[in-house]
């Protein structure tokens, strides 16, 4: 049913913990399946240096969630903005189909934790709809109360 690559990010999972002081933070949920990921990131330079997450869920969850800090790392904040859910599976040689909601909160953890980023820095526009809901927000959380998949 899972990979070897998803069984080894839930059996061993990388980054976990918090970023103490961190430029940007971000945290999302399912409310039908009652996942919640909370990601952290250190950015200096416009780079990602370093992520950490804590995550409640499931193994597909605590998975997606290992594999999205490793791939953010090293990479600029508008190329983090483009790691989307599809590449977070295949990162991780594929998810059961009832899991891919799994991926979509580690791709919406990305986007939530680089508006937070951006709006400590005021490089959110006045106004605008946030990366990580597609509405206007002020708040880092989520899609927690939402009912979407």
């Amino acid at each position: 049913m899972y990979s070897e690559k998803v069984m080894d990010h839930f059996m061993n999972p990388r980054n976990v913990g918090e970023i103490e002081n961190a430029d940007g933070v971000g945290e999302v949920g399912n409310a039908k399946c009652g996942d919640i990921m909370k990601m952290y990131l250190k950015i200096e330079n416009d780079v990602i240096v370093d992520a950490k997450f804590k995550t409640f869920g499931c193994g597909a969850a605590v998975a997606t969630s290992s594999m999205a800090t490793e791939l953010v790392v090293g990479k600029t904040v508008e190329e983090a903005l483009g790691i989307t859910n599809k590449a977070v599976a295949e990162a991780l040689d594929g998810l059961p189909p009832v899991k891919m909601h799994c991926s979509n909160l580690a791709e919406e953890a990305i986007r939530a934790a680089i508006d937070d980023y951006k709006r400590k820095n005021g490089l959110l526009p006045e106004g605008g709809d946030c990366n990580a809901c597609g509405r206007r927000c002020d708040d880092i959380h989520h899609g927690i109360d939402d009912d979407e998949d």
